[in-house]
C-alpha cells in the first residue's frame, strides 16, 4: 500500500493542506467582496502590515500608535479604518488572538499556565486567567483539562521503516 511508504503521511498532510488554500483562493476571488473580518483585514493593503506585527509578536505590548505607524496612517484614521474593516477594535482584535493561541496551547501543548500567560503578554497569571475565562467562561486550567477529557485517547499511526505501528495515549499535555 502507498501508505505503507516512508513519508506518504507528511506528504498527504502537505498537499491537503496546498488543495485547502487553494480552494480557500478560489473562493475568494469568485465570491462578492468580503464585508467584515479578519480575512478581509488580511486583504486590505493598510491594515495587513499591523496585523502581521500583531500575529508576529502576539505577546508584545503593541500601542495603538505602533500599529498605526506600520500601516502609515494616523492614529485616529488607523483605529476607524481597522474597525471597519476587521469589525472590531485593533487592541480588541489583539486579545481575540490571544485567547485563540492559548486556547491552542491549552488543548494541544504543555506549557504551563503562568508561562503561557507572560508569553502573551500578560504581566500575570491573574491577568491572564481572568481575561481568558472572559472569553471562554472558563479558566485556563478548567478548560485544559476539560478538552483533554474531550479529546480522550488518540490513535496514531507512525511509519517507521515501511511498517506502520499503532500506539494509544492520552494527552499527557493535559496532567500538567
Amino acid at each position: 500500500m502507498a501508505a505503507k511508504r516512508p513519508g506518504a503521511l507528511l506528504a498527504s498532510t502537505q498537499l491537503a493542506q496546498l488543495m485547502f488554500v487553494q480552494v480557500l483562493r478560489a473562493h475568494i476571488m469568485s465570491s462578492a467582496p468580503l464585508t467584515v473580518g479578519w480575512l478581509r483585514a488580511f486583504g486590505d493593503d493598510r491594515i495587513a502590515p499591523a496585523l502581521r506585527l500583531m500575529h508576529g509578536d502576539p505577546g508584545r505590548s503593541w500601542q495603538l500608535g505602533e500599529l498605526a505607524k506600520a500601516a502609515g496612517m494616523s492614529r485616529t484614521s488607523f483605529a476607524l479604518r481597522f474597525k471597519t474593516v476587521a469589525g472590531v477594535a485593533p487592541l480588541t482584535y489583539l486579545i481575540g488572538w490571544r485567547m485563540r493561541l492559548a486556547e491552542r496551547e491549552l488543548r494541544e501543548g504543555s506549557m504551563p499556565v503562568s508561562a503561557l500567560a507572560l508569553s502573551l503578554g500578560y504581566t500575570s497569571e491573574s491577568a491572564f486567567s481572568n481575561a481568558f475565562k472572559r472569553m471562554t467562561g472558563m479558566a485556563p486550567r478548567r478548560y485544559r483539562v476539560a478538552m483533554a477529557r474531550e479529546a480522550g485517547p488518540i490513535e496514531e499511526v507512525v511509519d517507521v521503516e515501511g511498517q506502520a505501528m499503532t500506539t494509544h495515549y492520552r494527552l499527557l499535555k493535559a496532567a500538567s
